[in-house]
């Protein structure tokens, strides 16, 4: 597994976290300082606003887990793949493609999201 596919098990296992101490280190671990996330839902700067969306997300599909969806593709300074949203080993309620630009040392730097299937209200 390249380094690309690691980063992003490890963001992806930073929106599964409920620990509120254990996933605000891996944030600090994995994101820089200023870093920002954009999806049609939210658009954060920062450590403590990412953490915060994240945990949005997580009152909002209480028990619900992000896996991968396919095959991590990187070049340069970016990473794109597609992630699920559902019940562990069930089918995806929602799912998402996200690309990461990342810094010379392997953080994230921003995150841009996009929703593919979301449920219906």
């Amino acid at each position: 597994m390249n380094n690309a596919a690691k980063l992003v098990e490890r963001y992806l296992a930073i929106w599964n976290m409920t620990d509120v101490a254990e996933r605000r280190a891996e944030i600090d671990a994995v994101w820089t300082g200023d870093a920002r996330y954009v999806d049609p839902i939210a658009d954060v700067t920062g450590r403590d606003a990412i953490d915060a969306a994240i945990n949005a997300v997580q009152q909002q599909f209480p028990g619900l887990v992000f896996t991968l969806g396919g095959d991590v593709d990187a070049h340069h300074d970016l990473v794109r793949f597609t992630w699920h949203l559902g019940p562990e080993g069930g089918e995806a309620i929602v799912i998402g493609f996200d690309v990461a630009i990342l810094t010379e040392d392997g953080l994230i730097r921003t995150v841009y999201g996009f929703l593919d299937r979301v449920p219906a209200l």
